[in-house]
């Protein structure tokens, strides 16, 4: 499992009861977690001391309890160079993943050892957190997401790192019918990235499935590979679908282009001042071996 441990505005306090108890740069939500199957609390005392608690529904989705007035409905949060805007989302998300920090990490490294310009791809893109580290790096962005709600939100989050004036270009779009077009019009990038839901509706009303669309989607991608094509991603929390079978798509697919490194692995964050690690998610990747860079 792939763990971070320098977010530091960013810390797990306890893990019990199906929940999570955390800190986001000096704000402390409780947020449910289906794989937190275990009760006892490690710090029983921290648990009162509480900003908000998302509470799920009996009849689905949930509500935000605000326990401190004085709470903001937008703030910041650090990591290394990067700034990113927080608020609470109707279903318990506050528009950022912090263990997707690894794969930030993992992105600006393969862009810093090749110095020539690269154009990347951020497909189910969300609020940008990936698209904010490219730009970081001086890549050429195409930020694809299908809610207008998600792209204003990751402009914010551009505008938030003084970014505004590198090259980017935001697109409300249905991932598979974007990526069909970008065929046709034989556009190429240099890195594929993309964060596929479980479900989903395109910004016409499409049904996604990653079960069902998740293979023809990547094997789409594959013709928009350039020539100096480097890396290409798969992140999901689909529990449908494991890291194996992720794998198994980037071999049929990219791997069949260009001869290159495939891996996967969890994604986790650790409990402070514990062994506890929480799973959140797997990633595949390939990776071009640096010899034939």
């Amino acid at each position: 499992m792939k763990t971070v441990s320098d977010f530091k505005e960013y810390q797990i306090l306890d893990l019990a009861e199906g929940q999570k108890l955390e800190n986001w740069n000096g704000y402390t939500l409780i947020r449910p977690d289906p794989q937190i199957i275990w009760k006892e609390k490690q710090h029983k005392e921290k648990w009162n001391k509480v900003d908000a608690i998302y509470e799920r529904s009996h009849t689905g989705g949930g509500t935000w309890q605000i326990k401190n007035h004085s709470f903001l409905s937008s703030w910041l949060i650090h990591y290394q160079d990067m700034t990113f805007c927080l608020k609470l989302m109707g279903f318990k998300h506050t528009g950022l993943f912090p263990e997707q920090a690894y794969n930030w990490n993992r992105l600006r490294k393969i862009m810093k050892e090749n110095k020539h310009p690269l154009k990347v791809l951020n497909l189910f893109a969300y609020t940008g957190a990936a698209s904010v580290a490219a730009l970081m790096e001086k890549a050429e962005v195409t930020h694809v997401d299908a809610s207008k709600g998600m792209i204003e939100w990751a402009k914010e989050n551009v505008k938030q790192n003084h970014l505004e004036k590198e090259k980017i270009r935001f697109l409300v779009d249905d991932v598979p019918k974007f990526i069909k077009r970008e065929i046709r019009r034989g556009n190429k990038y240099d890195i594929i990235i993309m964060d596929p839901p479980s479900f989903g509706r395109g910004s016409k009303n499409e049904v996604w499935n990653i079960e069902k669309d998740l293979y023809e989607l990547v094997h789409d991608c594959t013709e928009l590979m350039s020539d100096n094509f480097l890396f290409f991603l798969i992140n999901s929390y689909s529990t449908g679908l494991s890291k194996t079978i992720l794998e198994n798509i980037l071999n049929l697919t990219v791997n069949k282009k260009i001869s290159g490194f495939v891996s996967s692995d969890e994604l986790g964050i650790q409990m402070k001042d514990s062994n506890l690690i929480l799973p959140c998610g797997i990633y595949a990747s390939w990776e071009r071996k640096k010899d034939e860079i």
